[in-house]
């Protein structure tokens, strides 16, 4: 079992805020395909990468779904398209493996 996070911008690369149909559409690609996903959008989660007046910021809504199989080839086409849809140059879908306890 794998669990795969796709970690989504609020904003795209000029600032504009994403269309909330985006977000949906995501959520029901997902759950058509795999019978399921976790939303953690009720509140933006922050990421921040590079260093001192290089510092970029970033707001991001964090989907996940649990999987039997990795499908890496499927995830990384998804990937690419989430980056033009979403105007990004690039985002983040990873995954862990997951033992259900």
């Amino acid at each position: 079992m794998f669990l795969v996070q796709i970690l989504l911008p609020a904003f795209d690369n000029s600032g504009r805020r994403i269309p909330t149909r985006e977000f949906r559409a995501v959520k029901k690609e997902i759950t058509d395909k795999f019978h399921g996903l976790t939303a953690y959008s009720r509140s933006t989660a922050e990421g921040f990468w590079g260093k001192g007046q290089a510092t970029q910021h970033d707001e991001i809504i964090v989907y996940e779904v649990m999987v039997p199989t990795l499908q890496q080839v499927w995830w990384k086409r998804y990937r690419r398209r989430l980056e033009k849809r979403f105007r990004q140059n690039s985002i983040i879908v990873r995954s862990h493996r997951l033992q259900l306890l």
